[in-house]
Parts: C-alpha cells; sequence; structure tokens
C-alpha cells in the first residue's frame, strides 16, 4: 500500500483472522481472512465495497475493523491509532462514536416490545451527543439525514413501519454520533427490490459527511454506489481498484466469473455456459496455491503449487498469476510455496 497509518483515515495492513474448525477426529484451523490490506484515505470521503460470494470473508473483515472480533495478526489503524490496542474505555468514548455499524436485518436490530426512539434517545445520550433535555434535536437531526422525522416514529413498534423504514432509522442510529465511518453489512438485503436502490441513493449521499465500507454479493448494486471495490474469495482480497475497472473490465478470472453470472434483462440473451462460483465446505480455504484453482477456467500448473503475489495492472491489485512477470512468479514460489492458511493438529 502506498498510503500509511498517518494520511489515512483506515489503514489495514496484512488483516487475519483464524478459525478452529473440527475434521472428524483432527482439527484444523483456516484463515477466513488471509493478509487483508486496504486503506481510507482521510482527506476525503469515498465508498469502498467488499464484494464477493457467501464465505468469502466479507462480514468477517467489516467485524474486525468494527472491533466486534480481534484479528489473528496483521496492523489495523483509525485516524493513526493501533485499534487492536485501545483501552476498554477508549473503545466506548472514542472509537465506537467515531466507526458506527449497519447490520443486515433491520427486524433484527431492534426488540419488537420498545418504541424505536427509545433507541436513538439512548444512543445519544450514552455517547454524550445530547442531555436527556434536549436529545430530540439530535434525534430528529438524524431522522432527517435519512429522510425521516421524529414526528413520524415517535411512540412506534418496529412491528408499525416497514423494512425500509427500519433500515433508514437503522442508518439514522448510527448518524446521531457524526461518525468518520459507517460500515454497512448486506444493508438491503434483507429489503424488497422496490426499496433497495433508496437505501443504496441514501449511502451516496450520506458519503457527503462520511465515508462508507459498504458490503454485499450484489454486484448491480456495488457498481452504482461505488467509489471502489475490493473482490473478495475465501479470505483473500483478489482484485481490488476504481470501480469502474474492476467491475467494468475485470482482470481476475474469479471477477470476470462473478461480472457474468449477473443477468442481463434481454430476452433475446441466452446464457451459453454453466457458470460455476461455489465449491463444497472449506476445502478451497486449504489447498496449497491459489484458492481459485479447482474452478479457474485459466488455470495455470503453477496456480496448484504456489500462492499468487499482488501485483499492480492498470490501476488496480490483482492477486493472480496470470499477471505476474516470470520474477514475480520465482520470487512467489520462495516465500509462499506452503499450504496456504493450514495447519493440521491430531487429537
Amino acid at each position: 500500500m502506498d498510503s500509511t497509518p498517518d494520511t489515512s483515515l483506515l489503514w489495514i495492513d496484512h488483516l487475519s483472522k483464524s478459525f478452529h474448525l473440527r475434521r472428524g477426529l483432527s482439527s484444523t484451523h483456516f484463515l477466513a481472512v488471509d493478509q487483508a490490506s486496504l486503506s481510507l484515505p482521510s482527506d476525503h470521503h469515498e465508498i469502498l465495497t467488499l464484494a464477493g460470494e457467501s464465505g468469502s470473508g466479507k462480514t468477517t473483515l467489516a467485524r474486525m475493523i468494527l472491533g466486534l472480533i480481534e484479528p489473528t495478526a496483521g496492523r489495523l489503524y483509525f485516524r493513526a491509532r493501533d485499534v487492536t490496542r485501545l483501552s476498554g474505555a477508549e473503545r466506548r468514548t472514542w472509537f465506537r462514536r467515531e466507526v458506527q455499524p449497519v447490520f443486515q436485518d433491520p427486524y433484527a436490530t431492534f426488540n419488537p416490545l420498545r418504541r424505536i426512539e427509545t433507541y436513538l434517545y439512548e444512543t445519544a445520550i450514552n455517547f454524550r451527543v445530547a442531555k436527556r433535555s434536549n436529545a430530540d434535536e439530535a434525534v430528529d437531526r438524524a431522522l432527517a439525514a435519512v429522510g425521516l422525522s421524529l414526528r413520524e416514529v415517535h411512540g412506534r413498534y418496529p412491528n408499525e413501519l416497514s423494512g425500509g423504514q427500519l433500515q433508514r432509522i437503522s442508518i439514522a442510529r448510527a448518524l446521531i454520533t457524526s461518525p468518520s465511518l459507517l460500515v454497512a453489512d448486506e444493508p438491503v438485503s434483507m429489503l424488497d427490490a422496490s426499496l433497495r436502490m433508496s437505501i443504496v441513493n441514501l449511502f451516496r449521499s450520506l458519503r457527503e459527511q462520511q465515508s462508507v465500507i459498504y458490503i454485499t454479493h450484489d454486484l448491480a448494486t456495488a457498481y452504482y454506489a461505488s467509489d471502489r471495490v475490493a473482490i473478495m474469495l475465501r479470505g483473500w482480497i483478489v482484485e481490488m481498484g476504481p470501480v469502474e475497472k474492476v467491475l467494468g473490465s475485470p482482470l481476475h478470472p474469479y471477477t470476470q466469473l462473478l461480472k457474468s453470472a449477473i443477468l442481463q434483462p434481454d430476452p433475446d440473451q441466452q446464457v451459453q455456459s454453466k457458470i460455476v462460483l461455489s465449491s463444497s465446505d472449506s476445502d478451497d480455504y486449504l489447498q496449497v496455491g491459489c484458492r481459485f484453482a479447482a474452478r479457474c477456467p485459466r488455470v495455470l500448473d503453477i496456480c496448484r503449487r504456489v500462492v499468487p503475489a499482488e501485483t499492480i495492472v492498470d490501476g488496480r491489485m490483482v492477486k493472480c498469476h496470470l499477471y505476474g512477470g516470470s520474477d514475480e512468479r520465482q520470487n512467489g514460489s520462495l516465500r509462499t510455496e506452503h499450504v496456504a492458511g493450514q495447519s493440521e493438529t491430531r487429537e
């Protein structure tokens, strides 16, 4: 990465998360996120999308960014401060005010037995945005940012509101603290198609005030909403760069397959070949070499033996042997010819 912790809002360097997996009488540690590196600039706001199929590591990476789980290895800095070294008080009073989550299911975000406004007031008071006597102004200001008002939601229970309204209120709750970063994990996947674009448009408008990490498997909304996109595959970031380049003319075979899986609204266009995007269990995480080798239509012999290096091609990062020269491949063989992410013990 060209950026540094001092010049970035968020700076992640070779961040990894290992989980324990039982397989019969043996146990295996696999890396759900494996040496992920990315950054967000501090001098302007942008939307960075983490995209990929289920099980690619998007949510695990987001949970580490939010401080909900601890990384196994790597560095994670926010505003030049090491997040992994923050005290409990610093997390509560500073970090969680600066970095706010928006979760996937708006129906699970709120207790059906509590009125909606109680969550908003509690956020404003607990984070010392306002005192109880003047919390109305802070709450109404956050609701106005998402197209609602305190008058509309006051006294109402979650079941009295639509999914789209609940998700907007969830976003408003996150905005009460005036965060620098929103981390939105699949925020439109539980909504009807008619409501999705309204939420995506909302994130685009919020970019004027804060940066957003938008997590999705929907490449259509990713293309529409993002400034940059990082494509994840089995814990790796395999392609990352400006959204027009990565999704407009993808280089990595996995990104190409993801794009080809999107059906075009053309009745005369027919799918000519079978598209296979996922394989079974955790085998992809544990295999030698590239984790996409078993499914890649352009696989090379080196792909089955050596972990590919990250290469800069046409303004984006690509983790693929197709774009590394002989020097890169030789160096990759010396550095990474091992079982990627696997450590097995017998019990």
